[in-house]
């Protein structure tokens, strides 16, 4: 029986087997809803980068010097090019390798008259002799294995591309969040500033009026408690403004010393409207979830390596060789060899199935935190748009509330400089037209922040730039 034809007799049926390791690969089963729980009307859908929809230039540099200074975002950069290393490395095992050698040997007998094996003698106790060899080899890939390394390896790069975008996603939303921060702590600080001149105009009138002997003890105190109230809020505000400066000079790369921020009317930056779309739309506007499906399908491709390592390999070498006593005569004697050699694993304690059941375990690990994300994506925008919607109406009375307060206050001042009014109701009206006025700026803070939430939940843009 010829020997070296048993392997390739052995083809169809490694082939046949090769078709039987396969298997499908699993379903998330989550179906989208048909539209969202939230109210909001349809918008024109907005195409570009999201942060301009904000009418803020410096928000906007603020962005693009974040995107280049981020370290997070550098170090994941650099997992990309290592996840595209592998990608070669991977389908380097689909081509056959080929190995070029060159050795030379001398050999010198010390004493003796040597043996047998030894080509040196009492008489000629030095031998040289020179080879070269040129060896090619190739596993014929019956399995898969190779194919599906080689694709698992392309699914971990899509996936290292992705958490890169999703990244770049949450480090955009966190630069805009930071920048409204120190805006709103800028406008609450300008606020608390005119508020605590009108107290002390006001407490001028009522130590006037009590030097005068028109106004008591009791409500000169409380003017001057309500003054020191606001002079109170100057340095707290001035504080949530530092360190929105300083969270942000970090998002950016660089010391906060570095940063310095144009003083942009807070009333300057608009409330973008934004088109949700329809749920079904955000599987394709997310990155997470792209990257989510990629790794579940690099899982996929590992269980196929893991099954086919289950597998007898089948690996062919040729190499032409030639060797002889010196080397001016390698070239006399070339010898071509040919080799065809089949591996079965026979017993490995249980390692290579345990290997597959690894392999199986993740992918299910790995599709239970796909259906998550998909869960948690339509959670997500299902909150932002309930915060649009219920800030948006908040706003609405909020305005009349403010624009009341502010009456009041007129009235109650003007009244009390005329002596038709006491103090009390003064205090109470400042109190209410400042918190109201703190109100507004809060609000439309958390407005525009809703907006920023929406846009990340929506996936900010990032499959309409890759269109």
């Amino acid at each position: 029986m010829n020997m070296t034809k048993v392997p390739f007799a052995l083809i169809p049926l490694l082939a046949l087997l090769a078709a039987c390791s396969q298997a499908p690969a699993p379903r998330s089963d989550i179906v989208p809803p048909a539209r969202w729980e939230s109210p909001i009307a349809p918008q024109p859908t907005y195409f570009g980068p999201w942060w301009t929809s904000f009418n803020s230039p410096q928000l906007s540099q603020l962005v693009e010097q974040a995107r280049r200074g981020s370290y997070d975002l550098k170090a994941a950069t650099a997992r990309v090019r290592q996840a595209g290393a592998d990608v070669r490395i991977a389908g380097g095992a689909l081509l056959p390798q080929v190995n070029a050698s060159a050795d030379a040997y001398r050999q010198r007998l010390l004493r003796g008259q040597g043996y047998s094996e030894l080509d040196t003698s009492s008489n000629a106790r030095t031998y040289h002799y020179f080879d070269t060899a040129l060896t090619a080899s190739y596993e014929l890939d019956f399995w898969g294995r190779n194919a599906a390394a080689r694709e698992r390896a392309g699914f971990s790069l899509q996936a290292s591309e992705l958490d890169r975008d999703t990244l770049e996603l949450s480090l955009s939303g966190q630069v805009a969040d930071a920048y409204l921060d120190a805006l709103a702590a800028r406008e609450q600080t300008r606020i608390a500033a005119l508020n605590l001149a009108n107290a002390q105009k006001i407490l001028d009138v009522v130590r006037h009026r009590y030097q005068a002997g028109s106004a008591t003890a009791l409500e000169l105190a409380q003017q001057q408690s309500l003054v020191a109230n606001q002079q109170r809020q100057l340095p707290r505000y001035r504080q949530q403004a530092r360190d929105a400066q300083i969270t942000l000079a970090t998002l950016l790369g660089e010391p906060v010393q570095n940063l310095q921020l144009a003083d942009v009317p807070f009333e300057q930056l608009q409330g973008p409207t934004i088109d949700a779309g329809i749920p079904s739309q955000l599987l394709a506007r997310r990155p997470d979830i792209a990257g989510a499906e990629a790794r579940l399908a690099a899982a996929q491709a590992d269980v196929r390596v893991a099954r086919a390592a289950l597998f007898p390999s089948l690996s062919l070498t040729a190499s032409l060789a030639t060797g002889d006593r010196q080397a001016v005569d390698l070239l006399r004697n070339p010898v071509l060899n040919l080799g065809a050699g089949l591996t079965a694993p026979i017993f490995n304690n249980g390692q290579l199935r345990a290997e597959r059941d690894k392999a199986l375990a993740r992918q299910e690990e790995l599709l239970e935190s796909y259906r998550g994300v998909l869960v948690t994506s339509f959670g997500e925008v299902e909150k932002a748009l309930n915060s649009v919607d219920g800030l948006d109406r908040q706003t609405h009375w909020q305005q009349e509330e403010l624009k009341q307060a502010q009456r009041a206050f007129d009235l109650a001042e003007s009244r009390y400089r005329a002596g038709a009014e006491d103090l009390l109701s003064v205090l109470q009206a400042q109190s209410t037209l400042f918190s109201a006025q703190a109100e507004r700026v809060q609000l439309r803070k958390e407005r525009l922040q809703a907006s920023v939430a929406l846009y990340k939940a929506l996936g900010g843009g990032w499959a309409t730039a890759r269109l």
